[in-house]
Order: structure tokens, then sequence, then C-alpha cells
């Protein structure tokens, strides 16, 4: 470990991270070696560029935008019965598997442990794992298949994830045969002056890298090659905060195969102008998706000759890919963007400092950036009393409150 630790102390010491050494002796063994494997695992050029970033002024990117063509779920007619054809074969033939992002812990809803576990206030205290669990089986039954779920968690939440999984008896699934977990990568999160944080247990404070690390999280853990063995060839991702997720589609699906893209997303129609969410569009000429701080007043305000939004249609993290587009999106890093956060931390003289508010960068990865690598994606509109309830803040606008309402109407629940 000697030998282990002096290269170590020399990398730490040319970016100037020296820090991160301080408590050491204080650890056990067995954290002194997670901590040496932490640091070994750093790339400290992204790091040092990342942090460098935070200190430039935002560059507005030069780019061309115009609407992008969709479809209505409840206005395709004819064309309804013939999309659902396709699919309903594709998922008899076993071609669709199913991904939760489930690396958050649910702490702005005041809960301790994976967002997942948390129970949202039905009368049946179903967490949200298994409300989503109970949609994918029922459609899986309705088909006759098994739909194969994979549940993307975090190095904060894996083991417990699992144990709460098994303790579930698994919702019905089989581990390792219809039902399989994968960790998402992490990055440091820094202070203001670039100093890497350690946290309370003496290890480097890390953070999930966003939804869009789920491309190279699936490539990496050879989960792509595991649906391929299972000879699926679509993926639907979701996440696992939307407790009105359809998962199943065979409409969506019908409608990918029949244009012959390689992804598809669902979207519903912005509640006003001014809605804080990201939409789709063509960017360049190629799918994207603008973020509501990008999108100019005039912009987000214009109307079509039917009155609706020109730029209405809401991005709602429900996207089905092909694995091709998947490994092609996996291939390579996405940018990062940087949040602000309050994150409690142990300084360099070993003090617990807990702040009052933001004092830490955290950087991650938005899955949408992805997009400008497929050709073309076919856009559905669904309606968000049927498929979109988030739980996302404690109380208010996407609380367990109001994803509560939407979910007992959507199931005639009294």
């Amino acid at each position: 470990m000697d030998e282990n630790l002096d290269e170590i102390k020399w990398t730490l010491k040319k970016y100037s991270q020296e820090h991160l050494l301080n408590g050491f002796d204080n650890l056990s063994e067995k954290n002194q070696k997670e901590l040496l494997h932490q640091i070994k695992d750093i790339d400290f050029d992204l790091m040092k560029s990342l942090y460098e970033n935070t200190k430039k002024e935002t560059k507005v990117e030069d780019f061309s935008i115009k609407p992008i063509d969709y479809v209505d779920k409840d206005k395709l007619y004819d064309n309804y019965k013939k999309y659902q054809a396709i699919g309903i074969e594709a998922i008899k033939n076993r071609k669709l598997v199913a991904v939760t992002m489930a690396g958050g812990q649910g702490t702005r809803l005041g809960h301790k442990g994976p967002k997942g576990t948390y129970d949202i206030g039905l009368e049946s205290h179903k967490s949200l794992f298994e409300l989503l669990s109970d949609g994918l089986k029922e459609q899986g039954h309705k088909y006759g298949v098994t739909i194969p779920w994979f549940i993307m968690t975090s190095k904060e939440n894996n083991d417990e994830t699992v144990q709460f999984f098994a303790k579930n008896r698994n919702f019905g699934y089989e581990k390792d045969k219809n039902l399989f977990f994968f960790k998402q990568e992490e990055l440091p999160m820094m202070d203001m002056e670039g100093k890497i944080l350690i946290g309370e247990d003496g290890l480097v404070k890390e953070a999930a890298n966003g939804h869009g690390g789920i491309y190279q999280a699936l490539v990496k853990n050879g989960m792509t090659k595991k649906m391929r063995e299972l000879g699926a060839e679509w993926v639907f991702i979701g996440g696992v905060d939307n407790c009105l997720v359809k998962m199943v589609d065979p409409v969506l699906m019908g409608i990918a195969i029949d244009k012959h893209v390689t992804a598809a997303g669902k979207s519903v129609v912005k509640a006003n102008p001014q809605e804080k969410v990201g939409v789709f569009c063509k960017k360049n000429g190629r799918p994207s998706v603008i973020e509501y701080t990008e999108i100019p007043k005039e912009m987000a305000e214009q109307v079509d000759s039917n009155g609706e939004l020109v730029y209405g249609e809401s991005h709602i993290l429900c996207n089905l890919f092909n694995i091709d587009a998947i490994e092609r999106m996996g291939s390579k890093p996405l940018p990062y963007h940087t949040a602000f956060k309050k994150a409690t931390y142990i300084d360099e003289n070993g003090n617990k400092i807990v702040p009052d508010g933001p004092n830490a960068y955290k950087f991650e990865a938005f899955l949408f950036d992805a997009f400008g690598e497929l050709d073309d994606m076919a856009i559905m509109r669904v309606k968000r009393e049927e498929e979109f309830a988030p739980v996302k803040n404690a109380t208010g606008t996407d609380s367990p409150e109001t994803a509560r309402e939407l979910y007992r109407k959507f199931n005639h629940l009294s």
C-alpha cells in the first residue's frame, strides 16, 4: 500500500488536493482502501476543467431552433390501431425491456432512503417501486410476457434498494433473470475554491452524475449486452418518481418501428408558456430538448393557427430507444452541467461543516443532450393526467399530494 500511497500523494500534490488524505490515519483499514480506490478513479483533469467552467460566463450557444413534428395519441384515429398492432407484436415477441432510473434519495420529500421506497400516501401504502412494478406486471400479463426490468441505482442507495426489493420478494420478479440492478457513475463534489469535498465518513463526497449518465451506465455495466441476450431490441427509460409512468406502450413502439426511427419520446402540453420545463424541438436540424432558461419569451409564447403553443411539447423523461442508439450514445461522455448544492462535509482541520445554504458544486449530465446523436425521433403527445404524476417536491406542485390525486383519478379510486 505504501508504494500506492506515495503515487497518490504525488498526484494530489500536482492538483492541489492534498487535503483528501488529511484524515487517512484515522480511518479503518477498509475505509483507507476505499479512499485510495476513490482517489485513483478520479479524473483530476476533468474535475479541474469542470471547476474552471463554474467561473466562466455561460456562452450562449449559436443554434437554430425549430418546432419538432409530433403526433397526438388522441388524434391518431385509424393509425392508432395500426401502430398498436405493430407494437403489440413486438412486445409479445419479447422485444421490449424497461429501465427505471432510481439513483436518487428522497431527501427533498423528508424521506430517509432511496426515493423509490417512498410511500406517497395511498391507502395501500405502496411505495413508488411497487406502483411501477404493478403497472409493468399488468401490461406484461396483458400480452402474455414478463417485461424484464432494469433498475439504475447509485453507490449511495444500491444496497438499500436491493434489500428493499428482497424484503418485498422482488415484487414477483426474479433477480438476475428478469430483474437487474446496475449503478450509475458518480463524480466528486467541489467547494467554491475548487477543493474536492470529504464526507462525514472520511471518504470523497460524491454525487450521481445525472440522468444523462444512463447510457454509459447501461453499456459499461454490460446491461445492453444482457438485453440483447434476452432478445430485446427496444428499451423504455423512465424515472422512478412518476407514479403514472406507462413503461409498456404498444402505440409508442408501433410509431417508432413504423417510422424507422431509433428513438421516440412522450410529451405533454405545457401548462402555460412560462412553465419551467424543457420542450422538444429541432436544434440545428436534429432532435433536442431546449431548457426553459434558453428559450426567448416571444418564442415560448408563440402559437400556431389553432392557438396551440408552437414550442409546447414538454419532455417528461419517458423515452423509448433502440439498443443500437443507446450503445452509440453511451460510447462517449455527455457535457456536464453545474448545480450549486448544499453539502455537509469535513474541512481540512477535521471539523464537520453544516452549511446554511448552497456551498458546493455538483456536476451532472442530461439525458436529452444525447438526442443530437440521433438522425430523427418520433414524439407522441399524451395526456398529463394519464401519464405524468411526478413526485419531486414535499409540497405544492409535483408533490405527493398532487401525485396521489392524479393516481386516484386515473385508477378510479375513491
